[in-house]
């Protein structure tokens, strides 16, 4: 006889607690093999595919999407058959004929010799653009309810949790993001466009009698955002708002800023990148000058034990970057980056970044920063006073890089001009060593040349 084991939501690691199921990857009544990834879920650092650690049939799943469990709790039952046995095995619908006996994995990948088969993923077409949306139509029509629903491109549990909220149709937007991904602002535009038509279906309704427009205004999804919406500060979104929140409780912070010509930085970009090769980016050069300058000022790269009252320093560089994707804030982490070139960081900035717009990121990508490079100048603005990337002791911040009247070697021209600010933890040291970091980056920006002593 078949015996029915159940899975629970394994310990992802770094202390989480709970997750949220963003898809189901299996039904009731497939059969799934060892280490077949059965559920995709998002954490407070990363979106995680969960494999089952059984092969058999599964025979019931716990929690919607967009549910959130706790570290433990039920996630699905599979029904596993005996050797000799009259019940399902995990033989049945698989090719590489994988014993039944559960691997005891977590995470995909650990200790299986042979990948298992993967369930194809499909996109849907989407059907309608959100301003189409707004209206509750589609193509000329009225979109009954019980039209077939489907799956809808959209990744972020937040963006249908809002949608949910809101009483917003996701079947019916057309997405902006790459393949039709449905993202948070296609929501929001057409949450504004249903708040402005029903605006406009309230004026109406003073000049006309009551039982004429009763019908539309029930059916607009205006009254629903007339008062605003709430979001929970869950997920990304929390942990976030959480790390915040703490850096500012127990950091007691203070940033300083300069202005640099990096006229000359981008001129050097520009040869390298003329000379042939990968192509190198501003953020890797940044980077490099970056962790030159930790090794001059290396209390910059530690953090504070608040229980021993110590500064604890490092002897590496693990390099967090800001990066703003759909799913909100999140800073992944270039290990070693002080071991690495600038064709080698750019490269690693380039993985870690589309990871993340994809959601990809493992929680060890995001964890374990020593020192946080932010580069806010991607939104076209000049400065700002960053928040420390807690439990680190500082953060660089970078803004655009755009022409500006500067005086070079005595006369007024126009230069390439960027504002650094440096935020830094006081207790780990003063102005004096804040200051010569800052003043080093930005001697390094000026004069790129400068790097060279120290390669």
């Amino acid at each position: 006889m078949a015996q029915v084991l159940e899975f629970k939501l394994p310990d992802l690691g770094e202390g989480l607690t709970e997750a949220e199921i963003v898809r189901w990857m299996v039904e009731v009544g497939d059969v799934v093999a060892v280490d077949q990834p059965v559920v995709e879920v998002e954490t407070a650092k990363a979106m995680v595919e969960v494999p089952c650690p059984y092969g058999g049939v599964v025979t019931a799943r716990f929690g919607e999407e967009g549910t959130e469990l706790p570290v433990g709790a039920p996630l699905l039952t599979v029904a596993v058959g005996e050797p000799g046995g009259d019940g399902a095995t995990a033989e049945q619908g698989t090719d590489d004929g994988t014993a039944s006996e559960g691997s005891g994995n977590v995470l995909v990948g650990y200790g299986t010799s042979q990948a298992p088969a993967r369930r194809r993923r499909v996109r849907p077409v989407p059907t309608a653009s959100a301003a189409q949306a707004a209206s509750g139509r589609t193509n000329g029509r009225i979109r009954t309810p019980d039209e077939e629903s489907g799956p809808v491109p959209v990744i972020s549990p937040l963006v249908r949790r809002l949608a949910r909220q809101n009483g917003l149709d996701l079947r019916e937007l057309t997405g902006s993001g790459p393949d039709g991904l449905i993202l948070r602002a296609d929501v929001e535009y057409a949450l504004r466009a249903a708040a402005a038509q029903g605006r406009t279906a309230a004026a109406e309704a003073q000049t006309q009698p009551a039982e004429a427009v009763r019908a539309p205004a029930s059916a607009a999804p205006a009254a629903r955002v007339s008062g605003g919406f709430r979001t929970p500060l869950k997920g990304v979104r929390g942990a976030v708002a959480d790390k915040l929140s703490r850096s500012r409780r127990e950091i007691p912070d203070a940033t300083t800023w300069v202005d640099a010509d990096a006229t000359e930085l981008m001129r050097a970009r520009a040869a390298m990148n003329a000379a042939g090769g990968p192509k190198i980016s501003v953020l890797a050069l940044l980077a490099r000058i970056c962790t030159a300058a930790l090794a001059r000022f290396p209390e910059l790269n530690s953090t504070v034990d608040t229980e021993a009252r110590e500064v604890v320093g490092f002897d590496h560089v693990h390099l967090g970057f800001a990066a703003q994707t759909d799913r909100g804030l999140v800073v992944p982490v270039v290990r070693d980056a002080h071991a690495r070139d600038t064709e080698g960081l750019t490269a690693e900035f380039a993985r870690l970044t589309e990871a993340a717009r994809e959601g990809r990121l493992t929680p060890a990508e995001l964890t374990g920063g020593t020192f946080t490079l932010n580069n806010y100048g991607v939104f076209g603005v000049d400065g700002s006073t960053p928040i420390i990337n807690h439990p680190e002791a500082a953060m660089l911040g970078v803004g655009r890089i755009v022409p500006k009247p500067w005086v070079h070697e005595g006369e007024l021209a126009v230069r390439q001009v960027v504002q650094l600010s440096l935020t830094f933890d006081h207790r780990v040291c003063d102005g004096g060593t804040a200051g010569g970091f800052l003043r080093y980056v930005a001697d390094c920006v000026e004069q790129p040349a400068v790097l060279l002593r120290t390669l």
